[in-house]
């Protein structure tokens, strides 16, 4: 289970106002797929409110400790049936998927000046995904596709 300064416990108290319950404990109780859940919800969210639908204090301080232990989450808040929970969210691996398109890209030009005395004329641009530089030096955008008359008519 994490330890939370006080200062820190008040600021994600603050930031937990504005959130709505993402994961509801009902009559079944703390369950594995609920802690699955849970556990889910600390990776990409950190910062997480659970409703505990059931009357007894107990019972729900009980859950509340259960979870932080197994999960390895400080326990931010626990007001009536609301749990706030914190866990600092894993950096998920920024690999990209085959079928996204490039992003944005800097690019140097460099112009020979007019005179051919002079210092060419050296600029920083962003290209994006369909964008290339000519031989001159110019931004062309990649030419829309043909598509064919015979799959449009049929």
């Amino acid at each position: 289970m994490q330890k939370l300064t006080p200062v820190e416990r008040s600021a994600l108290r603050a930031e937990a106002h504005g959130l709505k319950p993402i994961v509801l404990i009902g009559e079944a109780g703390l369950t594995a797929n609920v802690l699955k859940e849970i556990s889910l919800g600390l990776d990409s969210h950190g910062l997480i409110k659970v409703r505990v639908f059931g009357d007894d204090r107990e019972a729900r301080i009980a859950m509340y400790e259960s979870i932080c232990e197994q999960l390895d989450a400080a326990p931010v808040q626990h007001i009536g049936k609301l749990l706030v929970l914190y866990r600092p969210k894993k950096e998920a691996a920024g690999e990209r998927s085959a079928t996204t398109g490039r992003g944005l890209r800097e690019v140097t030009i460099v112009k020979p000046s007019p005179s051919g005395t002079k210092r060419p004329s050296v600029t920083k641009v962003l290209l994006k995904g369909n964008e290339r530089v000519t031989q001159g030096g110019n931004i062309k955008r990649a030419k829309v596709r043909q598509k064919s008359t015979k799959k449009s008519l049929g």
